[in-house]
């Protein structure tokens, strides 16, 4: 791979992780502050995300793989995206914003996949090219995250009373269209499937793997994969909107600590995964999820915040530990002919069915604790994801029992 290859790669991805994290970290904040969303509300605008991963792989399998090229697909939806982002920028209610970041997310979720194919579709050695391209994607995100708190106070009290924070969606917007534009000097990545040949719905959704239930260990990981997404969605949907709450300042720039603890934590995987195991390993990811949702109902903004920053900095454990380490186990137990299709099942029902179920789970539980004078107990709304992933631990370590080598493949 030639250098300006190179930085057409990493730019791609910076731009592409920037726009999620521009606007997605202070969506609950947003919600609840600026268009005064329910908590079940906040929860339908957060499961768009779930909906979109659902129906990515159609508009990847049945368009991307078939007969236009990925780059130039990449650049349609990040245009149509940032129009989106306008009228999301513009929306003052609930029932007009839901539409716009429903439609957004249905075509957002498939450039995930498509700046992948991009990217893979340059490298003669992946496995050890891919990581240097995509960490520049973990800089996006945090970049997005530091300007919002440190350069323009849109999360700041201040900022959040005027209605600054809807800007967000604007940078997002500006960002998007860029990357629109860009995507069409990208290098090009014809489709992979031939016009001709047909394309099966049990190919594109990975139906195929479900063969693999039948491996209790497997469908254990499974089913565990589902549940801890419940708790998982308790982060994404409300971890903004309590910092900002409780006035933790800046809480978005701090919150990209979680995003410096991913990208540290994933070097750490493949030691720890091939001297401890998969179950181990999979066992830390679960346990830190109840730990880092103890540290934030028991934390506070003021002498405890140490307990609300290591709550966030655990987020490379939960995540990397729990998700890196189970697409590796997957990759092991379902062979050559399995691989992709296995891959896409685990992706569906993760970030798919069981964030879907998590959101709403998050809605409810946000308006139960919430007082009639608009005061959130934020113990609670804690407490209760700690429990869950609590439970899915235990579970998962009575339960799931695999001696085969799979157990210790090294990442």
């Amino acid at each position: 791979m030639n250098t300006i290859t190179r930085f057409k790669l990493s730019t791609m991805m910076f731009l592409e992780f920037f726009i999620w994290g521009a606007w997605f970290v202070t969506l609950g904040t947003f919600l609840a502050n600026n268009l005064k969303a329910t908590g079940a509300e906040t929860g339908a605008v957060f499961s768009t995300q779930s909906w979109g991963a659902i129906i990515a792989p159609f508009i990847i399998g049945l368009i991307a793989d078939r007969y236009f090229n990925a780059e130039k697909i990449l650049g349609v939806l990040h245009i149509i995206g940032a129009i989106l982002m306008y009228q999301m920028y513009n929306a003052t209610d609930v029932s007009v914003f839901y539409p716009y970041v429903l439609a957004y997310m249905i075509l957002f979720m498939p450039t995930l996949a498509l700046v992948n194919s991009v990217s893979f579709n340059q490298m003669q050695d992946p496995e050890k090219e891919f990581a240097n391209i995509r960490v520049f994607g973990t800089i996006g995100w945090i970049v997005a995250g530091l300007l919002i708190s440190y350069a323009f106070h849109w999360d700041s009290p201040e900022g959040i009373q005027s209605g600054l924070l809807k800007s967000t969606f604007l940078m997002a917007g500006i960002v998007s269209l860029g990357l629109g534009l860009f995507s069409f000097t990208l290098p090009a990545t014809p489709p992979k499937v031939a016009k001709g040949e047909k394309i099966k719905v049990s190919d594109i959704l990975g139906l195929d793997a479900l063969k693999l239930l039948k491996d209790k260990n497997f469908a254990v990981f499974f089913i565990s994969s589902i549940l801890i997404c419940i708790p998982l969605a308790f982060y994404y949907q409300n971890a903004g909107l309590f910092l900002a709450d409780i006035k933790v300042e800046n809480p978005t720039g701090k919150m990209a600590i979680g995003q410096v603890s991913e990208a540290l934590f994933l070097l750490a995987i493949p030691v720890f995964f091939s001297k401890y195991g998969f179950k181990k390993t999979i066992l830390v990811g679960m346990l830190a999820w109840a730990i880092r949702y103890v540290l934030f109902a028991f934390g506070n903004a003021g002498d405890l915040s140490f307990m609300l920053l290591i709550g966030i900095a655990l987020h490379g454990v939960c995540y990397d530990f729990f998700f890196v380490s189970g697409q590796i186990y997957t990759n092991s137990k379902a062979g050559e002919k399995f691989k992709s299709a296995a891959q896409g099942l685990i992706t569906l029902a993760t970030y798919g069915v069981g964030m879907l179920i998590g959101f709403a789970v998050a809605g409810k539980i946000s308006d139960a604790y919430k007082s009639a004078e608009g005061v959130m107990d934020w113990k609670m709304v804690w407490i209760i994801p700690a429990g869950i992933a609590a439970v899915v631990f235990l579970l998962f370590a009575v339960l799931f029992n695999d001696k085969s080598k799979s157990e210790t493949v090294a990442a």
